[in-house]
């Protein structure tokens, strides 16, 4: 199996830089999310050289849906992030964490009036996605005496190499409004007497794993800038999403570098932005290429069976990682406690929940193993701990952070008490505590 080079194997033991996961494990129990900060750092620098290097004027929105732990967030404000943001939770971490309003953008399909007046309130832009939301935005806005800075989220009907759960530039998907209605939609925008149209976005997907896709959306989003720009508006920023992917199977995935990805793009952007006479900031929404990588599920082994296939049943299982069963995903295994051992055995990685698609990973080359033993799922840190659940009633599990020698929870395990402490009491049923 090729590694990342976060990771090594020392004394038998799956290592994250000088953290011993075995230990982690010990300390922190299972199961266990482990998230390095210094490989987050990395791959947000990358990104950041690659594109800078070609136009200075760039800003990296996270995509805070792919892990909104707010130290995530934080280490990522270190480092001069701003983010997309898809609800008032996201908005209000991002904010938390020391993001600046004008380097956040509200992106979303069914924004509530709510959503709105927040994003007026914060002075955050927003990504607009129907006529309708812009007339709603320009009534909250005239009411709250407030000019409110949007971008038209355009829909640039592209097929992708991708799920098609997370191919968002389908035409038939649900989000954007169609390329074609974009120059009303600007023209409708400049009407309206409490609307700022400052950028333009899109999104084509996620976990796309080459660059033509980025090179078609810019293309078709600089034709859009040019136009708009004839008939007057300043566009500040145009914000060409994110979705570059990362090789979950390492042994045969490559995915593009943020170099690639600067490489084939940025041609195209220079030449539009050029043909326009606009010098606009460049916004890109990188997320799971940013931190999935990053993130370990180290899980323990609860029990052997010897059925139609060998099952390994672990203490993890779709609640925590939905990933596999929700869209087939791969995710590499890594026998943690005997990771310099033979891989002999054909192994199925089955999680304690009550349904049959609790499945982890299916017939996986492993050493023998039995209860006790500790295994690592690779490339959690994007919709891992994100789209958990308590289903089944499981506390969630406890999140770790590492940087250089340090290691300190960035959240703790729920318990039991997590489970109720939003539930009430109703009036009509017997308060006493049943017997027994």
């Amino acid at each position: 199996m090729i590694l990342p080079a976060h990771l090594l194997i020392r004394n038998g033991h799956l290592c994250i830089r000088d953290h011993d996961t075995v230990l982690l494990a010990e300390e922190y129990g299972t199961p266990l999310f482990v998230t390095d900060e210094d490989r987050i750092a990395a791959n947000y620098r990358d990104y950041h050289e690659a594109l800078t290097s070609r136009y200075p004027d760039v800003q990296i929105l996270y995509a805070a849906k792919a892990n909104g732990n707010l130290a995530v967030l934080r280490a990522l404000a270190s480092l001069g992030a701003g983010a997309d943001v898809f609800s008032a939770g996201e908005l209000h971490l991002a904010l938390a964490a020391g993001m600046q309003p004008g380097c956040l953008l509200f992106n979303g399909s069914s924004k509530s009036r709510a959503d709105l007046a927040l994003a007026v309130e914060k002075g955050v832009v927003v990504s607009v996605d129907s006529f309708d939301e812009l007339h709603q935005l320009n009534e909250i806005a005239g009411m709250a005496g407030a000019q409110a800075a949007i971008a038209f989220r355009v829909n640039p009907a592209l097929q992708v190499p991708t799920h098609p759960k997370i191919a968002t530039g389908l035409e038939t998907t649900k989000f954007g409004i169609a390329h074609a209605l974009i120059p009303a939609a600007y023209r409708e925008a400049l009407a309206c007497d409490n609307i700022e149209p400052v950028g333009i976005h899109c999104h084509i997907g996620s976990q796309i794993l080459a660059v033509e896709p980025f090179v078609q959306a810019c293309g078709v989003m600089m034709r859009i800038a040019a136009e708009i720009t004839d008939m007057g508006v300043q566009l500040r920023f145009i914000d060409l999403g994110g979705g570059l992917g990362i090789p979950y199977r390492m042994s045969e995935e490559r995915a593009p570098t943020p170099e690639e990805y600067a490489a084939a793009v940025m041609p195209v952007f220079l030449e539009g932005i050029a043909a326009a006479g606009i010098r606009p900031s460049l916004w890109i929404e990188p997320g799971r290429s940013l931190v999935a990588d990053s993130t370990v599920l180290l899980t323990r082994v609860n029990s052997v069976k010897e059925a139609y296939r060998t099952f390994i049943n672990v203490d993890a299982g779709f609640n925590l990682l939905i990933r596999p069963a929700m869209y087939d995903a791969y995710h590499e295994v890594v026998a943690a406690d005997r990771a310099d051992q033979d891989h002999t055995v054909r192994s199925t990685i089955a999680g304690p929940i009550c349904e049959t698609g609790d499945i982890l990973a299916t017939d996986r080359l492993l050493p023998a193993l039995r209860a006790g033993n500790l295994l690592a799922l690779l490339d959690c840190g994007a919709y891992g701990f994100a789209m958990s659940s308590q289903y089944n009633s499981r506390p969630r599990c406890p999140e770790v952070m590492l940087k250089g020698s340090s290691a300190a929870l960035m959240r703790r395990g729920e318990t039991i008490d997590d489970l109720t402490s939003a539930m009430q009491p109703l009036p009509w049923q017997e308060q006493d505590t049943p017997p027994g």
